[in-house]
């Protein structure tokens, strides 16, 4: 498990730890970002010798740019190199459900989708990079508030890190985090809910998102026939299927959104390399039917 020392991490560590003695074990990500960052790092192992759990510093560095979200990557990256090396199937992190209800707010206010107002999920797959293989990522404080976590810790006598960045206003998951204490009428618990509720439907979507691509799309010729017609949401899912199908990668949903409209407008379009246009299609003798017609855009000359 990943362990940084901070109050929720370390209730992590002594909950599994209770629950599964013998059966741990955790990693602390040294960023080097700031001085106290080592010291931290070893404060964390020797938690873990004094309740018997194997404890590893990774250090890691890091280019400039986007602080929290390059650090974010590197530390998943190095935990799942770390971890998989030791032959470790499954990691955990101790993301709770203030957490969820933060990532919900922040998600709200970009005007995110279906799959963003989700949250962050109970468990998903995870590919390291480096090495060819697959770990299970879990989430088992989702249901468990900040205050409780908190008490574990103090109540086992341990005095946790304290990260500023947690309270600095340049970041902003600090500056929501404010925002909810501000308002004691916010119930965190039941916008985690939500977030689960909204993670349960992402998944009934994408299951009608396949039977669709499934029942209404026609491979053939190097191109594929969508039938159109159906809820904005689940043309966006089978159109980037059928994208990524033909090649295309990193896809922004609201490009394909506008990939869309522009067919229903009877443009053409095009994105990721991909060539698209409404056309009659033949789907049975003497009867045609108004598709959208994907196909690879033509390799350019060298002179073009």
């Amino acid at each position: 498990m990943a362990v940084s020392g901070g109050p929720d991490s370390l209730a992590l560590l002594l909950l599994a730890n209770a629950a599964m003695p013998g059966r741990i074990d955790a990693a602390t990500v040294d960023h080097g970002l700031r001085t106290e960052s080592r010291a931290e790092a070893e404060f964390v192992g020797e938690v873990c010798a004094q309740i018997g759990v194997p404890h590893a510093i990774l250090p890691v560095g890091l280019a400039a740019g986007n602080t929290q979200a390059m650090a974010r990557a590197a530390r998943y990256e190095a935990m799942g190199l770390h971890f998989t090396q030791m032959g470790v199937a499954t990691f955990a992190t101790a993301h709770h459900a203030d957490d969820q209800a933060e990532t919900l707010l922040m998600r709200l206010n970009r005007g995110s989708g279906l799959s963003g107002l989700a949250g962050v999920r109970p468990s998903s797959i995870f590919f390291p990079a480096g090495v060819v293989a697959e770990m299970l990522l879990i989430r088992p404080l989702l249901g468990w508030r900040r205050e409780e976590l908190a008490a574990i810790v103090a109540e086992a006598g341990v005095e946790p890190v304290r990260d500023p960045s947690n309270t600095d206003d340049t970041y902003e998951r600090a500056r929501i985090r404010k925002a909810i204490a501000d308002l004691d009428w916010l119930d965190p618990s039941a916008m985690a809910l939500s977030a689960r509720y909204l993670a349960e439907a992402e998944v009934a979507v994408e299951h009608i998102v396949q039977q669709t691509a499934q029942r209404c799309c026609i491979w053939r010729d190097g191109g594929c026939a969508f039938t159109w017609g159906h809820p904005r949401l689940i043309e966006i899912g089978v159109v980037e299927l059928i994208l990524e199908g033909l090649g295309a990668s990193d896809l922004r949903k609201s490009d394909i959104a506008r990939m869309i409209d522009r067919l229903r407008s009877r443009e053409h379009a095009s994105l990721g390399g991909v060539l698209a246009r409404r056309r009659m299609y033949p789907t049975a003798e003497r009867t045609t039917t108004d598709v959208m017609w994907f196909e690879p855009e033509p390799p350019r000359s060298a002179g073009s």
